[in-house]
């Protein structure tokens, strides 16, 4: 039987744990057969570095893909993260629609902001496209940034909403078209930080200690270990509260001087 063929999207930040130099070690870890599509080349990430270099990648996108066709090239799985223009959307949606396998999975992360704000680069526009990519997942996994610009609704941070306020988000993204919703940094507590997950009929929660730090490319490392473990046969709670561990255990594992990111490499061994 044929390992699994998983196809990622998104940047690749040449010095930085975040991106594909995450993805492709973490998603490998799970026996998982890799590819990647970059859809830019930066010379770091963005995240405390100035001056940093960027090179769209859109237009070698189409030449790839049509490759991969004359290849006969399938994909059991894709798995996409940063993606840099409404052109790029379009390219990638044709892949997912064309390259799939049969029952293929789609796992999309959003990536827009944080924070309330938009990534340097992303407006309104992009994020109203980016709206209707995600009617192509089985699992969309916003944080409530990307969920406020994806529904068009005001932002609302930790402790201004409840309960009820996060039960009927998951189900107003799910509107969307996505089978499945993961929302992550919820918090009902102070002390505890977690996800909330939507499975089109009930709703979990899977909540970690609060840890006070801010570490770049948590988020990246999240997405790439629920999709491995989701593709490697876990459902949907479960890839959850093995990413959410999996990323405070990287986390535990960062000195506070580290500014690249998540030392995710001396946690690999318990993502499994």
């Amino acid at each position: 039987m044929r390992e699994k063929r998983l196809l990622t999207i998104q940047d690749i930040s040449c010095v930085g744990q975040c991106s594909l130099t995450v993805a492709l070690p973490i998603l490998s870890a799970f026996g998982l057969e890799t590819a990647i599509l970059p859809s830019a080349v930066l010379s770091t990430h963005t995240g405390g570095f100035t001056g940093y270099t960027f090179r769209d990648l859109t237009d070698d996108i189409p030449a790839i893909a049509e490759h991969w066709k004359k290849e006969n090239l399938k994909f059991d799985a894709f798995y996409t993260g940063y993606v840099g223009s409404k052109k790029q959307l379009e390219y990638i949606s044709d892949i997912i629609k064309t390259l799939g396998t049969d029952n293929a999975v789609t796992v999309i992360d959003p990536v827009m902001g944080d924070n309330g704000k938009l990534y340097t680069g992303f407006d309104e526009e992009f994020a109203a496209e980016m709206a209707k990519f995600c009617s192509l997942a089985d699992v969309i996994l916003p944080n409530f940034t990307e969920a406020a610009y994806l529904l068009k609704e005001p932002y609302v941070q930790i402790g201004e909403y409840d309960e009820s306020y996060v039960e009927g988000l998951l189900k107003r993204l799910a509107g969307l078209g996505a089978k499945n919703v993961v929302l992550t940094g919820v918090s009902f507590d102070k002390s505890k930080l977690g996800v909330a997950i939507y499975d089109g009929k009930n709703i979990y929660y899977d909540f970690n200690d609060y840890l006070p730090v801010s570490m770049h490319g948590t988020g990246d490392v999240f997405a790439s270990a629920f999709t491995g473990a989701m593709v490697s046969g876990k459902n949907i709670q479960e890839a959850a509260a093995l990413a959410a561990d999996f990323v405070v255990d990287s986390i535990k594992a960062t000195e506070s001087t580290h500014k690249y990111g998540v030392r995710f490499e001396k946690a690999l061994h318990s993502v499994k």
